[in-house]
C-alpha cells in the first residue's frame, strides 16, 4: 500500500499543467526524482534475486517473487550470465533467467550487488523515451552440501534504464508521469 501511494505521489507531483512538449524536457528536479526511482528499482531488483537464488525461499514465494521482478522490465529484455568455467556469456529472456537462478545446482547460493552508480547520464532519444546505463557488480558464491565454497565470481553488469513518458486517469482526469522500467542486463566482464 505504501508503495502505491508513493507512485500515485510520484504521478501526481508530474500533474499536466504545461504544454506536452514542455513535459518532455526533464527539470534538474524531476531528473533527480527519476535518478532516485530507477536506482531503487535496481535495489528492488538485487532484492528479488537473493530472494528468488536462495535455496530457503520456498518454491511458490520464488515464483511470487519472479512475477513482481518482471514488472520491473520492459517486455523482451534480456539478463547475461557469465562464468568463469565457461567463456561463452548467455542471454535468457527475464522469465527465463529467473527460473535458472532458483534450479542452480548448489546446497546454498549467496549473491550480492554492490557499487550501484550511474555510469551514462539519462539520455533523450527521438521518440521521446530517456534512455541511462546504471552500472552494478554482482558477487556470486555457490556451496556443496558441506557448506564448502565450491564457485564464486564477481561480474560487472550493466542494466539499461527507460524513462517514458505515460498518462493515467485518476478519478476522470488525465494526469502525465514519467514511468522508470528496466531493460538488458548486459556483462561487461567476470573475474574471480
Amino acid at each position: 500500500m505504501k508503495k502505491v501511494a508513493y507512485i500515485l505521489l510520484f504521478a501526481l507531483s508530474f500533474l499536466m499543467v504545461v504544454p506536452a512538449s514542455a513535459q518532455d524536457n526533464l527539470s534538474p528536479a524531476r531528473k533527480q526524482a527519476i535518478d532516485s526511482l530507477a536506482l531503487e528499482k535496481v535495489h528492488d531488483l538485487s532484492r528479488y534475486i537473493t530472494i528468488i537464488g536462495s535455496k530457503n525461499t520456498p518454491w511458490s514465494e520464488a515464483n511470487r517473487v519472479i512475477n513482481r521482478a518482471e514488472e520491473l522490465f520492459m517486455p523482451g529484455s534480456q539478463m547475461g550470465v557469465s562464468s568463469l568455467l565457461h567463456p561463452q556469456i548467455k542471454y535468457y529472456t527475464v522469465r527465463k533467467y529467473f527460473e535458472r537462478l532458483m534450479r542452480l545446482n548448489y546446497s546454498k547460493v549467496e549473491i550480492e550487488w554492490y557499487k550501484i552508480n550511474y555510469v551514462s547520464d539519462l539520455q533523450r532519444q527521438p521518440d521521446g523515451t530517456y534512455v541511462g546505463v546504471i552500472t552494478i557488480f554482482q558477487k556470486f558464491k555457490g556451496y556443496d552440501k558441506e557448506g564448502r565454497l565450491v564457485y564464486q565470481d564477481t561480474t560487472k553488469k550493466d542494466i539499461t534504464v527507460y524513462v517514458k513518458r505515460k498518462q493515467t486517469q485518476i478519478q476522470g482526469q488525465m494526469i502525465g508521469f514519467w514511468d522508470v522500467l528496466l531493460g538488458d542486463v548486459r556483462v561487461k566482464e567476470t573475474s574471480r
